[in-house]
């Protein structure tokens, strides 16, 4: 679990960067593993990759603009599942 914080708001930049580094993001159907052993997340229905909160300046008023969003079901359902499964 990470936090990152992107200048351009593309999150393709985080599926690329982190399936470089050989730590995809879990249940990334492009750049996440496939097939054999590492593929152990076929129950996940999604990607774990969630804006908690966007911001902007707003282009016309000028004012800064923040929203929060929490996490999706089936991730904190995943969330939960991993830490059950630490030793």
């Amino acid at each position: 679990l990470l936090e990152c914080r992107l200048k351009t708001g593309r999150t393709h930049q985080i599926r690329v960067h982190m399936a470089s580094i050989r730590h995809p993001v879990a249940g990334d159907p492009v750049y996440g593993p496939h097939n054999g052993p590492h593929n152990c997340i076929a129950s996940l229905h999604g990607q774990c990759l969630h804006a908690k909160t966007l911001g902007f300046v707003h282009p016309v008023t000028g004012q800064t603009l923040s929203f929060d969003s929490p996490l999706p079901d089936y991730f904190t359902h995943f969330l939960a599942a991993l830490r059950r499964a630490r030793p």
